[in-house]
């Protein structure tokens, strides 16, 4: 007898903050819906916005990808979460239209709530990859990441 291996519907992934930002705390959940897939993300103890100012680049609002790799070791605590490689882009689009390019996560007293519809994918297509909170906006222009930024909070997606 043949047995047909069920792929999964849905996906999650637990957000850390990391050493520049370790109070965030939160979770992405990914549902797949008829054409495509509902992302749903909720976290706290994002920092407050600050405008750019000198050098520094504006904190918040914050950038919000999925990346390449399901790696979310700190590394240098700097510059961390590198591990996690680029954004998701598994069909090479220009930046802004990349799979992994999300809507920006705006900060209301540290806490983001947000859902969102996507049909770049599907949630099996995501496990094994992270998804990224980065310190700036994104720009979905520059190449080929968007100049969002240090990576604030990491968390490897999975399957539920």
């Amino acid at each position: 007898m043949f047995q047909t291996r069920v792929m999964p519907s849905s996906a999650y992934a637990d957000i850390n903050g990391g050493p520049l930002a370790p109070n965030i705390k939160g979770t992405v959940y990914f549902n797949d819906v008829p054409g495509g897939v509902m992302v749903s993300v909720n976290v706290t103890g994002l920092p407050p916005f600050k405008a750019a100012e000198g050098n520094n680049k504006q904190v918040g609002p914050f950038g919000f990808h999925i990346h390449q790799s399901g790696n979310c070791s700190v590394g240098d605590p700097n510059e961390p979460f590198k591990a996690s490689g680029a954004h998701w882009n598994p069909t090479n689009q220009p930046h802004g239209n990349h799979a992994g390019d999300f809507p920006v996560l705006f900060s209301n007293n540290g806490i983001a709530m947000m859902s969102f519809f996507t049909d770049k994918f599907k949630s099996s297509d995501v496990i094994g990859k992270s998804v990224i909170i980065h310190e700036s906006p994104d720009d979905y222009t520059t190449q080929p990441a968007g100049n969002s930024g240090r990576r604030l909070a990491c968390g490897v997606i999975k399957a539920y």
